[in-house]
């Protein structure tokens, strides 16, 4: 799937991010780079329907525009120098609660899930969500497989959030304001032969921790369409 030549590609563009070199060179990004990754990404639809039939792989929904949006960056860059692709659930949407991600740059591959920035009533439904089922996160953390990539990671508070004993059991969860598993590699890792199994691996280690967040955020989601599906319309 993708080649030392998608590496090269992408080398070439973070040297010379400009639109003029780009268009003069979109063939090549469709072959080497574009063109790999929606293979990757059918690929996982097919497999997702037995990995995780609740997230969503599509070519179209699923892939990052190569175009940088410029209008609030002091960075003026036009274009991205990564490949990347997200997986959200079907129900919740793109940018909604906990999903998949991956993406290819000369960097290096990252791979990801959980939730990234959850808006501030998300947050409080996944910490009132992780209070009241401690026991239960606490086992998928600790699971030997996400263990190995070194468990549950993002950016914490110093102290618990307000409204939370400070003896709660689930205090070190809390505390958390992303809830991510991760994993790093070296750019050559995407060349390698058994990339796409490797990748595979790595999300089903994600997937039970995506659902565990996302539970509060669908039980939310129900509840209002339920409440508009009764919504006296004379009201």
């Amino acid at each position: 799937m993708f080649t030392p030549k998608t590496l090269s590609f992408l080398r070439s563009l973070k040297r010379n991010n400009e639109r003029a070199w780009f268009h003069a060179r979109r063939d090549q990004y469709e072959t080497h780079v574009r063109g790999p990754m929606v293979a990757v990404v059918e690929r996982l639809a097919a497999d997702f329907r037995t990995v995780a039939p609740e997230l969503e792989a599509d070519v179209k929904t699923s892939l990052f525009r190569p175009w940088r949006d410029t209008r609030f960056s002091d960075n003026k860059a036009p274009l991205k120098t990564n490949v990347a692709a997200r997986f959200p659930n079907r129900v919740l949407g793109r940018m909604n609660g906990a999903g998949l991600y991956f993406e290819v740059g000369p960097g290096g591959v990252w791979i990801g899930g959980g939730v990234w920035a959850p808006e501030a009533p998300q947050l409080h439904a996944i910490r009132e969500h992780i209070a009241a089922n401690y026991g239960r996160l606490d086992a998928i953390v600790r699971r030997k497989g996400l263990v190995k990539l070194g468990g549950l990671k993002g950016d914490r508070l110093t102290r618990l959030p307000r409204g939370f004993a400070k003896d709660h059991p689930a205090a070190e969860y809390l505390q958390f304001k992303q809830f991510m598993g991760i994993r790093e590699e070296a750019a050559t890792f995407a060349t390698r032969p058994d990339f796409y199994k490797q990748l595979v691996a790595t999300f089903i280690q994600f997937v039970p921790l995506c659902r565990f967040l996302n539970e509060p955020l669908l039980a939310r989601q129900e509840l209002v369409r339920q409440a508009h599906l009764y919504a006296d319309p004379f009201q």
